[in-house]
């Protein structure tokens, strides 16, 4: 779906995946998992973006997915922060509504955002420039990269 609204982005799922993993476990994180049609267990709400030890980044929701009214949080399996989500969020499951606590709007959403700005994400630098896009650490690029490759590994070649 992300390549039909973004042709040029030319995303691949291993990126998108990759970012799942390292953002939430797949869902996992606190013992969570993820339902045969892609909803959390329950909240994934990341740490509040107070200023201490991350970025300061006050309320943009009144608390309505993070249940903060005072800090923000990352919120569901891809860790979008809820203004982030506001301006990208997208319904890729297909039921009238962008959640993102269900993995199906929360990858698509993933893709929409890192194929933004016209980035062509088959090339080095624009694939670099997307996942520093999503979270602006050197460290966190080379741990999308790396586990996007052992994705692609494991799936073999195309055919």
């Amino acid at each position: 779906m992300a390549n039909e609204s973004a042709p040029a982005c030319r995303i691949g799922w291993n990126t998108v995946a990759a970012v799942g993993f390292v953002e939430s476990g797949h869902g996992t994180f606190g013992g969570g998992k993820l339902s045969a049609t892609g909803q959390a267990s329950g909240p994934i709400v990341g740490p509040s973006l107070n200023g201490d030890g991350f970025a300061a980044v006050a309320d943009t929701d009144a608390g309505a997915l993070d249940g903060d009214a005072h800090w923000d949080h990352a919120v569901g399996p891809m860790q979008f922060i809820p203004s982030t989500w506001r301006l990208y969020g997208r319904d890729g499951n297909g039921d009238g509504k962008a959640d993102p606590f269900n993995i199906d709007d929360a990858a698509l959403t993933a893709a929409s955002y890192l194929c933004a700005h016209g980035r062509d994400l088959i090339t080095a630098d624009g694939w670099t420039d997307a996942i520093f896009s999503y979270n602006q650490s050197d460290s966190y690029v080379e741990h999308v990269r790396d586990r996007a490759v052992a994705y692609a590994a494991q799936a073999g070649p195309p055919g």
